[in-house]
């Protein structure tokens, strides 16, 4: 087949992951995987489709304005008709709405991929809205978790339409030992260190951390923060007034931040709504015990017999989860021995047939594309 993967990419996270791993995956089975970046300046695309060429696949730049919606709806026809796609498949809110009509109207078959969605204000309630009335024209919808699945029969998406294929785990860069991977984020080898990895941003509860940090004054921990988001600012205010400030790192945007997780003493995902989150799949992989809300997908891959599980938006809870790893390491590493074997139900090779065997069910109404134009 010939597959187009279309997405705006932003800073390295899940979403471009699971990408990353479709392509690489696909190509290397013999299909001819193209993926397109929509970005808003030249070289924004670099981190995410330098990795793709490198290994064989098309990468397509397709370089738009902030809302530029009308030239990139005919950058999207002309990739169409030159490549030719027996699938067309998008991720993320602007490709599912701008992008996949254009592929529709083309009569090429669309699937997209539901990564998770973001809690939040007006704005994002009503972007989601828009994109769940997107996702009734898509042949296929494929949910990472059961809980997306669910909520997409509830906007109306027919039900034989859904799939739900939760992520696959594929390690991409080989972990580094504890030592290195402490100096390389400049970690002192004795302290008590709690990892946080992801987006800076509310859906992802980073601010719960912060307050629990402050119910564990009595405990010798720091917090590593690897990532960046439109909340630091407010996060290292808020961690100076709770009296933490100088307990939290803030490392930024690391790359290939899963190499690092064996720096960590336990990890903490603290989200208010999660898809199937690729950074769990990192800690599990690392032999770390993992304290993690119980949103989204998050306990379809993780029971309480691999990590210690609690409700979101709860920094007292946090704060006692993250108490117990410390006071029992006996329990804490058999948890994380568990987790670690449990990864052998999340292989690459399963997921990849899952997905292919999606495109062929679309692809096999309505191959090739006509040379009308969209409206």
């Amino acid at each position: 087949m010939v597959i187009l993967h279309v997405v705006a990419p932003g800073e390295i996270g899940g979403l471009e992951r699971v990408v990353q791993m479709l392509a690489r995956g696909h190509g290397a089975l013999g299909h001819e995987v193209h993926v397109a970046a929509v970005v808003e300046r030249s070289g924004a695309d670099r981190p995410f489709l330098e990795p793709l060429a490198d290994v064989g696949v098309h990468t397509h730049t397709l370089i738009v304005g902030a809302r530029g919606y009308l030239r990139e709806r005919t950058l999207i026809a002309d990739l169409c008709r030159q490549t030719r796609p027996d699938v067309v498949h998008t991720h993320g809110y602007r490709p599912d709405v701008v992008d996949a009509r254009v592929a529709r109207q083309l009569g090429i078959p669309v699937v997209t991929t539901l990564h998770g969605y973001t809690a939040g204000g007006w704005k994002n309630r009503c972007y989601e809205w828009l994109q769940y009335r997107t996702f009734r024209g898509f042949d296929a919808v494929v949910a990472v978790s059961q809980e997306l699945a669910t909520r997409l029969e509830r906007a109306g998406v027919a039900r034989g339409r859904i799939a739900a294929v939760p992520n696959a785990w594929c390690e991409t860069a080989p972990p580094l030992d504890r030592a290195t991977a402490r100096r390389t984020l400049g970690l002192s080898g004795a302290d008590f260190v709690v990892g946080w990895v992801g987006r800076l941003s509310y859906e992802k509860g980073p601010d719960v951390l912060v307050d629990a940090l402050a119910q564990l004054a009595d405990l010798p921990l720091v917090i590593s923060v690897l990532g960046e988001g439109r909340e630091r600012a407010s996060l290292e205010a808020r961690a100076v007034d709770l009296g933490v400030g100088e307990r939290m790192r803030w490392h930024g945007v690391v790359p290939d931040a899963g190499r690092l997780f064996a720096g960590f003493d336990a990890f903490v995902l603290s989200s208010r709504s999660e898809g199937t989150p690729i950074v769990l799949f990192e800690a599990m992989a690392a032999g770390v015990p993992i304290v993690a809300t119980r949103v989204g997908g998050v306990p379809d891959v993780l029971s309480a017999a691999e990590g210690v599980l609690l409700p979101p938006e709860d920094p007292r809870a946090l704060a006692r989860a993250i108490r117990s790893v410390v006071h029992n390491p006996p329990a804490a590493a058999r948890r994380a021995c568990a987790a670690r074997d449990r990864l052998a139900h999340f292989e690459i090779a399963p997921w990849l047939d899952r997905y292919e065997a999606i495109y062929g069910r679309v692809s096999h109404t309505q191959p090739g594309v006509p040379v009308s134009a969209p409206n």
